[in-house]
């Protein structure tokens, strides 16, 4: 139970930090007319956070995010993210 109230406290620390990189990765893409967000941000959004609780560190160069399925079951496409240009200048809350 520990445990598991510790990621929780570890994803309030860094979810300021993943919503600064998924809204820089957004940016110019198109919406998705049904959240207002770009197509893959809620996927991005969890991947990161989950990836940043377990690792403790910030992804490093491009990682491919899998193909998901949307609040209404339709298939979005798995898409590339360069982790090293959204990092760029940030850096994760001690």
């Amino acid at each position: 139970m520990e445990a598991q109230s510790n990621d929780e406290a570890m994803r309030d620390l860094y979810r300021p930090i993943v919503t600064a990189m998924v809204d820089r990765w957004s940016e110019g893409k198109p919406l998705n007319p049904d959240s207002g967000k770009a197509n893959g941000y809620y996927r991005l959004t969890a991947w990161l956070l989950d990836y940043l609780v377990l690792h403790r560190s910030m992804p490093q160069g491009l990682h491919q995010m899998p193909e998901g399925r949307d609040r209404f079951n339709r298939i979005e496409r798995s898409f590339p993210v360069d982790f090293d240009e959204l990092s760029r200048g940030l850096s994760l809350p001690a």
